[in-house]
């Protein structure tokens, strides 16, 4: 298992576990309003056109390899994130998606040898809980 944070979805719940930790959190997508909404977009559950109010656009030179890098500023102000830039390929790879959250702090994440439609088996997406693990779901309760 990599070190580090590990973020996995379905498309309808989202599950943390940080290594090393005896536990993972585990909520619905739809009640994520941390910063990990953005990524909803990469998993086909957004709008771009409906959550963003604007889009600047350049491009840029990732070494040998053209991107496109995609700024864009959510509409609501009461989202956890002021910005959220996307860096692709004029292709659609995804290779980045850098979040800057309302308090100034950031989150990036970088993605690397995509393969489309790649065999997968459901044994690869199966967590194997260390000892002692322990699980936690977290319940997101909105003051609307």
């Amino acid at each position: 298992m990599p070190a580090g944070k590990i973020f996995i979805s379905d498309g309808k719940e989202v599950f943390l576990y940080t290594a090393g930790d005896p536990q993972a959190q585990k909520s619905k997508l739809k009640e994520s309003a941390d910063m990990r909404a953005p990524l909803a977009f990469l998993l086909g559950k957004l709008d771009f056109a409906k959550e963003f109010k604007s889009f600047q656009t350049r491009a840029v030179s990732t070494g040998a390899t053209s991107a496109i890098f995609i700024t864009a500023e959510p509409k609501s102000d009461n989202l956890a994130y002021s910005k959220v830039e996307f860096t692709a390929t004029p292709e659609g790879e995804i290779l980045g998606v850098n979040i800057t959250g309302q308090d100034n702090s950031k989150l990036s994440f970088t993605f690397a040898n995509e393969r489309l439609n790649a065999p997968v088996t459901p044994a690869m997406f199966a967590f194997k809980a260390p000892p002692g693990f322990r699980s936690s779901i977290l319940r997101l309760v909105s003051n609307v």
